[in-house]
């Protein structure tokens, strides 16, 4: 009997060692990542400010709501037409992931929103810098640059492209 335990036991699934969480996200903590991507980013009362690329990037917190936001303004959204609304609309959906086009304050915006309690490191900078693609891919790729979602319009929008300029170097 205790040999044929013993062999039960030596045949059960050894169990992977379990993952050390990460501790949650506090304001020291994020300070640090911040200061990480930019040594001269500034904190004002509950936002950071720094720049990722030459651009602007504001990162607002409320800590008793457990709610961060990440935001990188694009452009007035005064004389977006329709179809460009429509095109941040269909990015939200496949391309741009984590980060989304937002419009507020008149303002069209790149946006990564997350608790902030339960934010990892690196979903913040993955976060920062989706953010930081959109607005950079706006009225190209529309593109967070992190993939995109399979079922969506923007992979046709953007294989149409690869289509049309094939078909121009026909001739060369």
């Amino acid at each position: 009997m205790i040999r044929i335990l013993a062999l039960v036991v030596l045949l059960l699934p050894v169990a992977a060692p379990a993952q050390e969480a990460e501790p949650h996200m506090t304001l020291p903590r994020m300070a640090e990542i911040v200061l990480a991507l930019d040594p001269e980013a500034r904190t004002t009362g509950n936002s950071f400010e720094f720049q990722i690329d030459d651009i602007p990037v504001l990162i607002v917190f409320d800590i008793r709501a457990n709610r961060m936001r990440a935001m990188v303004p694009i452009r007035s959204a005064d004389g977006m037409t329709p179809e460009e609304m429509q095109r941040v609309m269909q990015a939200n959906f496949d391309s741009a992931l984590d980060a989304r086009y937002a419009v507020a304050q008149g303002r069209l915006w790149g946006i990564f929103i997350h608790p902030f309690k339960e934010l990892e490191r690196d979903q913040l900078i993955s976060g920062v810098a989706q953010t930081v693609n959109v607005a950079k891919t706006y009225g190209t790729l529309y593109t967070s640059g992190a993939g995109q979602f399979g079922a969506g319009d923007s992979g046709d929008l953007q294989r149409q492209l690869i289509e049309e300029l094939l078909e121009r170097g026909q001739d060369i």
